[in-house]
């Protein structure tokens, strides 16, 4: 665990040294190759049969004030670490020769930071490298050097700041309470958490109040509507391969910390506000839907979908938590769908980017859709690949975007099935503004001004076919993720 973390912050700073940028940028790959390699030999070693925490490594940090180096993976960490390895080198790639030396620092420092979240198991550690995460993201949406990118950074590491504020605040009041910042012990803890917030503060409502703070944190990283309005501005401002980074890995932050930090914790607060929690996951899913129909910017509209997408990850959750006793197989549906829709989100969503990227390149910086029309007749494999990832986005069977939302729906329907009879609006809006792009970017008359428009080069289709070989890898045979968090 603790070389996995080290790779690519040690790798960071000798990439610092480095001449060039080229040879920054392959040396970048290089070490990037590394932590997958490393991360791929970790889940081929985890103990399906056993479960749980594993590769577990443990050091006093802070004694005084209960704080250890922790750190281990169960199988739902394995799957946000194997996510970080694949999309970080995808964005790396996708960048093209052109990415600067300082970028290529800044992601393996993001890398490292996500690396270090999803294995921290003491609230502290977690922590520090949950809001260093905002130092080179900030860095990096800053870098396509414009006054709205600047703007939209500053936007960014603000909310998610002070978010992270009140949930420092809140593991501060656990800690009194509780007397650690263990996260399995106060797992183990689950409903008396809050009865002993309640008796070390003389307050009944203690525990409702720290559950907000916590909350507040994490649904500004989902985001969660109404705390989301940073997103769309970050998205379409950063650089492509940035936004690859945000949607596809540091969203993905925030709802490992409903299921890490959250839902065992607080399982008695969860259920007692599952109605207005749902009707959050609601507007999250609904609202982001008829936003993104509303745009005509392609990065715009991936923004606003990638917000929608998440809010079924929150439907699932949400559900489990409102019904925590019964309907077994319903609970265990629902949950592996948010699990599965985490990994194939991250995949599919940069992967779009990704091709907005490529798009932004070959027209000069245009990205609206009333811009282009007929590029199919140009470009046939771009359209063609491009067209499979927004497909996936929709949930077509037979790509790994249908498998996490079916169960999502599925075991959400049994739980509490008003909430997935509304969150079909979602599903319903979704495939009207998918297919409005493939519509009016690909479809009709090619303009003149596109006669030439160049198909992708080699090395962009090497760049993307992996992450198109998972998508029907996923959507044909998702039990190769499913196995690394249920018991055989």
């Amino acid at each position: 665990m603790t070389l996995l973390t080290l790779i690519p912050f040690v790798g960071a700073l000798l990439v610092a040294l480095l001449p060039s940028h080229r040879a920054a940028r392959m040396s970048g790959l290089v070490l990037m190759a590394g932590v997958l390699g490393l991360t791929i030999s970790l889940a081929l070693g985890y103990d399906r049969a056993a479960g749980g925490i594993q590769f577990i490594e443990r050091h006093a940090w802070i004694p005084s004030l209960g704080v250890d180096y922790f750190v281990g993976t169960d199988g739902m960490s394995l799957m946000l670490l194997l996510l970080t390895a694949i999309i970080t080198p995808f964005a790396l790639l996708s960048a093209g020769p052109g990415i600067s030396r300082l970028q290529v620092v800044l992601i393996l420092l993001l890398e490292t930071a996500l690396i270090g979240t999803f294995t921290a198991l003491n609230f502290i550690h977690w922590f520090v490298f949950y809001e260093l995460s905002l130092v080179p993201a900030f860095l990096l949406i800053r870098s396509a050097g414009t006054k709205e990118s600047t703007t939209a950074a500053l936007r960014f590491f603000i909310y998610t700041l002070l978010g992270g504020l009140a949930m420092l605040i809140g593991f501060l009041a656990i800690q009194i309470a509780a007397g650690t910042f263990d996260l399995i012990k106060l797992g183990e803890m689950g409903a008396s958490l809050d009865s002993k917030l309640a008796a070390a503060f003389g307050w009944p409502s203690a525990g409702l109040l720290v559950f907000c703070c916590i909350f507040l944190g994490l649904a500004v990283k989902v985001p969660v509507v109404p705390f989301h309005t940073w997103l769309p501005d970050a998205y379409s401002e950063a650089p492509s391969p940035v936004t690859m980074l945000l949607t596809g890995l540091m969203s993905k932050m925030g709802v490992y910390g409903f299921l890490r930090l959250l839902v065992p914790l607080f399982p008695q607060r969860m259920q007692e506000l599952a109605a207005p929690l749902l009707w959050l996951a609601l507007a999250t899913i609904i609202f982001s839907a008829f936003a993104a129909l509303a745009q005509t910017d392609l990065k715009r509209i991936f923004a606003y979908s990638s917000v929608n997408h998440l809010g079924y990850c929150l439907l699932g959750i949400f559900a489990v938590a409102a019904v925590p006793m019964g309907a077994p197989a319903a609970r265990a549906a629902a949950t592996n769908g948010v699990l599965l829709q985490i990994f194939n989100h991250g995949l599919t969503a940069a992967a779009l980017f990704c091709f907005v990227g490529f798009l932004e390149r070959r027209s000069g910086g245009l990205r609206g859709m009333a811009g282009f029309g007929g590029l199919r007749a140009a470009a046939p494999v771009f359209a063609g690949l491009m067209g499979i990832a927004i497909f996936s986005s929709l949930g077509l069977p037979g790509l790994n975007g249908f498998v996490g939302e079916f169960l999502i729906f599925s075991g959400t329907f049994k739980l509490v099935w008003w909430s997935a009879a509304l969150a079909a609006i979602g599903l319903f809006v979704t495939a009207v503004f998918l297919l409005n792009i493939i519509q009016k970017v690909f479809t009709g008359p090619l303009p003149e001004r596109w006669s030439k428009f160049p198909d992708l080069t080699s090395a962009e289709i090497l760049t993307v076919a992996p992450a198109i070989a998972l998508m029907f890898v996923l959507g044909i045979y998702p039990q190769v993720l499913i196995v690394l968090f249920n018991k055989p």
